[in-house]
């Protein structure tokens, strides 16, 4: 069985969590313990153990359970489609994550190090406009993120939509992100991980 390490009120955790659930496959989740820099370099979760095997970066741990069980719907064979799907999970890790980053410290986890009015403002700004490429994005597809079907960049770019819709800042009217978040909703595995009233 697998062994997913971290606490699920990360949402990097959970990316993994809903993977393996829209997969089927089994997992334990142990809180992490003071190994975890011995099994991550950075001392950062999610981890998994696969049997001997261990993997940190929770994209990549998506991509890797994907890969393993065959399913091809959550991250595409023909190589177009499959980077297709990696650009957007890439830009969720990189340019979405560092968007939202200060103000989600200041206004969610009250974190004293982050309290500077001017960089909330910035960061909300910034949060807002690479929100909006996503809804330009959806607005094409009419569904999820790269087309008509559901793939792991749905996965980790859902939870970055909850966590946008759950953040206390001032948000323009977006249709698409409200409609794409309504179609996660009807995902099981959507409602256990992402919408369940974590941010």
């Amino acid at each position: 069985m697998l062994t997913v390490i971290g606490r699920t009120s990360s949402i990097n955790l959970r990316k993994v969590l809903w993977t393996c659930d829209e997969i089927g496959v089994s997992f334990h989740r142990e809180d992490a313990g003071p190994d975890l820099p011995t099994l991550n370099p950075n001392a950062l979760i999610p981890v998994l153990r696969d049997g001997d095997f261990v993997l940190w970066e929770s994209n990549a741990i998506c991509r890797y359970l994907a890969r393993k069980h065959g399913r091809t719907d959550l991250l595409p064979a023909d190589p177009r489609a499959q980077a297709d799907v990696e650009r957007w999970m890439d830009w969720q890790a990189g340019d979405l994550n560092s968007a939202w980053r200060y103000a989600f410290m200041a206004l969610v986890r009250n974190n004293p190090a982050f309290t500077d009015a001017a960089q909330i403002a910035a960061s909300t700004a910034q949060w807002n406009r690479h929100i909006a490429i996503l809804s330009r994005q959806l607005a094409r597809t009419g569904a999820f993120v790269t087309g008509k079907t559901f793939t792991l960049a749905d996965v980790v770019i859902g939870l970055a939509v909850q966590r946008w819709l759950m953040t206390p800042i001032d948000r323009p009217a977006m249709p698409s992100v409200l409609a794409y978040q309504a179609r996660l909703l009807e995902r099981p595995p959507f409602r256990v991980w992402g919408a369940n009233g974590e941010p």
